[in-house]
């Protein structure tokens, strides 16, 4: 779409996401639907001194309670069907937050863009429930197409050695791109079911109808929004990376002394939050873009003035 203003876009989602903050919120819980991961530590005394006077090697500590947990998850097997089982719904968890928080971000633009001065976080949740099974459904279902597409060839893959894959290579090629238009259309689509009150697949042909009539404007827009979130999360996520590094590099002496492990984890630990509030900034930013991107591009062309001759 030629007088598509992508500059107005970007600007306009930063300044609703900036002044109604309460976005980030939903923000943060837009990310949960892109993966989710947590991590723990645990305290310990740098040495133990055993009946010879010999220093206990912290790293045969961890050895050790390694074969400890793997013992008892032999002789209680009952462990790894619970762990999977309590995995798995924290995974619909995170993931119906997520699609809660992609809803309110919508609701939340839409409410800005008609004057409202102020969002209250229970007002836009509970506008968003209506929507939330058919959003859900919908990102199920194309999840469900993308999987069903990937997982043969990498198993087939992985059964022949990797001489699967080269069979599979052409298509999987073509899968690539599919995947962007596909995503594309699910940006599109997810807006249409919350502000035109639609079905799934009739949210899915309005979204393809926005996307096929404007190729060119949603290729740059998510150019623009892919490759800029991209280098802002590589940013935001440097503390993370430089508090590992050293420890990658140094792995050989930990059997010496576990401070360096314990120093990095609490590193990452104190900075998670921050890590968190500004994954949920970035995606709130995204969504709200994509949200203007479907209203800008969805409304109506304003009719050309029509010449209606005098009588004489």
């Amino acid at each position: 779409m030629n007088d598509f203003n992508f500059g107005e876009v970007l600007n306009r989602a930063w300044q609703i996401i900036w002044k109604h903050k309460i976005l980030w919120i939903f923000g943060i819980l837009a990310s949960c639907a892109r993966g989710n991961g947590g991590s723990g530590g645990n305290g310990g005394t740098n040495y133990q001194t055993t009946g010879s006077d010999n220093p206990s090697i912290p790293g045969d500590s961890v050895v050790q309670g390694f074969q400890q947990v793997g013992q008892y998850i032999e002789d209680n097997p009952w462990v790894i069907f619970a762990f999977i089982f309590a995995n798995r719904l924290l995974f619909i968890a995170f993931y119906a937050a997520g699609m809660m928080g992609r809803i309110g971000l919508i609701k939340g633009v839409y409410k800005s863009e008609n004057g409202a001065q102020e969002l209250s976080f229970g007002e836009i949740w509970s506008e968003s429930l209506p929507y939330f099974w058919r959003v859900f459904g919908m990102n199920f279902l194309l999840g469900l197409v993308v999987a069903l597409l990937v997982i043969p060839p990498v198993i087939i893959g992985l059964v022949t050695a990797g001489l699967g894959f080269l069979c599979f290579l052409p298509i999987l090629c073509i899968l690539i791109p599919l995947s962007w238009i596909l995503t594309i259309v699910t940006e599109q689509a997810q807006p249409a079911i919350v502000l035109e009150d639609l079905g799934i697949m009739d949210g899915l042909k309005r979204g393809w109808e926005i996307v096929k009539a404007n190729v060119v404007a949603m290729i740059v827009m998510s150019l623009i929004l892919g490759i800029g979130s991209a280098i802002v999360g590589v940013v935001i996520a440097l503390p993370i990376i430089l508090a590992v590094i050293p420890l990658v590099i140094g792995m050989g002496s930990l059997r010496e002394s576990l401070t360096p492990m314990y120093i990095a984890l609490a590193c990452c630990a104190l900075y998670m939050p921050v890590l968190i509030l500004f994954n949920g900034i970035i995606t709130a930013y995204v969504q709200s873009a994509w949200a203007l991107t479907f209203m800008r591009l969805s409304k109506p062309k304003e009719n050309a003035p029509v010449f209606v001759e005098a009588n004489a």
